[in-house]
């Protein structure tokens, strides 16, 4: 079995996590095992060392897996090809595999992340029509998610100005969720790229969001929130950027607005004011 294809094995094994991916990457990334190493389940087991308790649970679906891996027809990428973005490699929890529909080129343009509420106000959607056109006609991708609110209307607002969406989802890539953002979802996919950490029919978890979440900011060289509570998704993604050490920006809102809420407290803890989009050009940069 080639290395790609044991990898997404074992991607779809059960049992083996987040922890034993990274594991698994930092074995190879620092050639701690020989090129010509076996890619079977004596391999994984030795580099993922699972606690006895789980070892039959991973026999159990190795094979299973190993077998939808061989027929599978999703288009995926490891973290050892070379379209795999460099920004993303460099955070703490980096996705050992992402399938997606559409571009691969769209992930080597300079890009910006926008997050905020699901219930977003005109106040949201008129930050998005004044701050991201100039953003977007520099070439930069616009990263979201693909909830309602502040994320479909930041791909709606790339679609008007022409420019590169890309989406990070917590399904896999034949499912929408929201259902009625399959017209959507299809239609980024068109003009940008779909990513997604899940294969195919895995449908949305709770646990989805906030991994989905890591991803957008580690994709991003600056992450952009526009509407947000105090208790949200986009603070999630926000606090992740941090860890990256990526730049946080943040469109102040009414202090009688729950809305604002998350984003002014951004501000009191450092997050980049921004009221023109001449601040956020500043802050979006290309990794190489």
């Amino acid at each position: 079995m080639i290395l790609k294809q044991f990898l997404l094995g074992l991607h779809l094994t059960s049992g083996i996590g987040h922890a034993g991916e990274k594991r698994v990457i930092e074995v190879i990334d620092n050639h701690l095992i020989p090129e010509n190493y076996p890619w079977n389940i004596e391999t994984l087991l030795a580099v993922v060392r699972p606690l006895p308790q789980h070892i039959a649970k991973i026999k159990a679906t190795y094979v299973a897996a190993c077998q939808k891996a061989e027929t599978s027809q999703e288009n995926y990428f490891t973290y050892f090809d070379d379209c795999y973005p460099i920004q993303l490699k460099e955070i703490f929890d980096p996705p050992l595999i992402l399938f997606y529909e559409g571009n691969l080129n769209a992930l080597e343009l300079p890009n910006l992340a926008v997050v905020g509420t699901r219930t977003a106000t005109p106040y949201g959607l008129e930050c998005l029509r004044s701050l991201l056109p100039n953003v977007i006609n520099r070439g930069t991708a616009i990263v979201s998610g693909l909830a309602k609110g502040i994320d479909v209307m930041a791909h709606q607002v790339t679609f008007a100005n022409q420019g590169v969406p890309i989406a990070v989802i917590g399904t896999g890539l034949n499912i929408a969720y929201p259902a009625k953002n399959k017209v959507l979802q299809r239609q980024v996919a068109q003009h940008g790229i779909v990513l997604s950490e899940y294969a195919r029919d895995v449908g949305p978890h709770k646990s989805h969001f906030p991994a989905r979440n890591r991803i957008i900011a580690g994709l991003s060289s600056a992450t952009l929130v526009i509407e947000s509570k105090i208790k949200s998704g986009s603070l999630i993604t926000a606090n992740y950027a941090l860890q990256n050490n990526r730049e946080v920006l943040s469109v102040p809102g009414s202090i009688f607005s729950e809305n604002s809420q998350g984003t002014n407290e951004l501000l009191q803890l450092g997050a980049k004011l921004i009221s023109r989009s001449e601040e956020v050009i500043e802050s979006v940069r290309t990794f190489s």
